[in-house]
């Protein structure tokens, strides 16, 4: 098997809530790496989400972490940085940045053309600018969802890489073309590019938004829980460490031009989620409250991983349940962190969740 040794890499969105832990993860697990992350710190990406990576790996630490502010839509910046003008120059970019939220692209679908596609778009161009004035190896990880592939029905196969895309909702239809947009480059320019599409995160570091810790941070102010429809949406649930060790196998060992699905192999209907979170926190069922369905919402999702783990193999390793009671804690442990961002969390949701049916 190929494997391609970056020494610098680029990551963009790396404060948001998968970027932090991929950087976390690289860093703890590639001695040698440096990594450069590249953020406009909007509403979910916050920099106490990296305390830690700064102290130990920052300018005080051993020099291997560099944070740049800044936008991904900013050419010259992007340029700059490729070109290793004020960091180390590097050979790979991990694109993490996005506009990820499926209801905030409801309420407003321009800002994640803006980011998603304008903003994927910009970095190919660099990239290909780059690699024509400095020729060296090279890889770009675009790192995108399931949501591409659409809905399954209860009894459906898998998505698998084959699957047709199928978007339901801005978010994923932004996600889509940003993935067109990657696969044209690889066959058009020969950028080397891969493609991964990941199933549901959940970990550390989650903005409240998303429905794991939206979850835990209300029952533990015993306020409403909202959960769309009957609650019987199924989605398959990876833990956020496992997708940073599948994400570095993909940029080291992968095919070029190859998309890779990345899954946790837990499936499981909403509202059961939500019972279990209550449990383990000691709440009753009671906070539960039945909301109008979101529009588009997608009933099923569910992933093959027999590519990736067939020619990279790699597989989950973290049991959904052990997980979810290692993510409880976190909330439970790290209460200053979530409480601090919660007053974005809540305007949203007050805006998204509160029509009861």
């Amino acid at each position: 098997m190929t494997t391609f040794a970056p020494g610098c890499l680029l990551v963009t969105g790396g404060a948001g809530f998968i970027g932090s832990n991929f950087v976390r993860w690289v860093l703890a697990n590639q001695p040698d790496l440096t990594v450069v992350n590249l953020d406009l710190l909007t509403y979910a990406g916050n920099v106490e989400s990296l305390a830690d990576v700064e102290e130990r790996h920052g300018r005080n630490g051993d020099g291997r972490y560099h944070f740049v502010r800044g936008d991904i839509l900013d050419l010259g910046l992007v340029q700059g940085l490729l070109a290793g003008r004020t960091t180390p120059r590097p050979d790979a970019i991990a694109h993490l940045a996005a506009e990820s939220h499926v209801d905030r692209s409801i309420m407003g679908p321009s800002v994640f053309v803006e980011t998603n596609v304008k903003g994927t778009l910009t970095l190919l161009e660099a990239c290909r600018g780059e690699l024509t004035a400095r020729p060296r190896p090279f890889r770009f990880l675009h790192v995108s969802t399931d949501e591409v592939y659409g809905s399954l029905g209860p009894y459906d196969a898998p998505f698998c890489e084959t699957t047709p895309i199928a978007c339901n909702s801005p978010y994923s239809a932004s996600k889509a073309a940003s993935d067109m947009l990657v696969r044209a480059y690889v066959e058009t320019f020969g950028l080397p590019a891969l493609i991964t599409r990941c199933s549901n995160n959940y970990g550390p570091y989650q903005f409240p938004e998303k429905l794991i810790p939206l979850m835990i941070t209300r029952a533990l102010r015993d306020e409403p829980l909202p959960v769309y429809g009957d609650g019987m949406n199924v989605r398959d649930w990876l833990y956020v460490d496992d997708h940073a060790e599948a994400l570095w196998r993909v940029l080291v060992a992968g095919a070029v031009g190859t998309v890779y699905n990345i899954g946790g192999e837990s499936e499981i209907p909403n509202l059961e989620l939500v019972r279990r979170l209550l449990g383990l926190l000691g709440k009753p069922d009671s906070l539960i409250r039945f909301v109008a369905d979101r529009p588009g919402h997608d009933r099923r999702y569910a992933m093959d991983i027999g590519r990736i783990r067939s020619s990279l193999g790699w597989a989950p390793r973290r049991d959904f349940a052990a997980g979810l009671a290692a993510t409880v804690e976190w909330y439970l442990s790290h209460r200053t962190w979530w409480e601090r961002v919660l007053s974005e969390a809540y305007r949203t949701a007050a805006a998204m969740y509160l029509a009861e049916r």
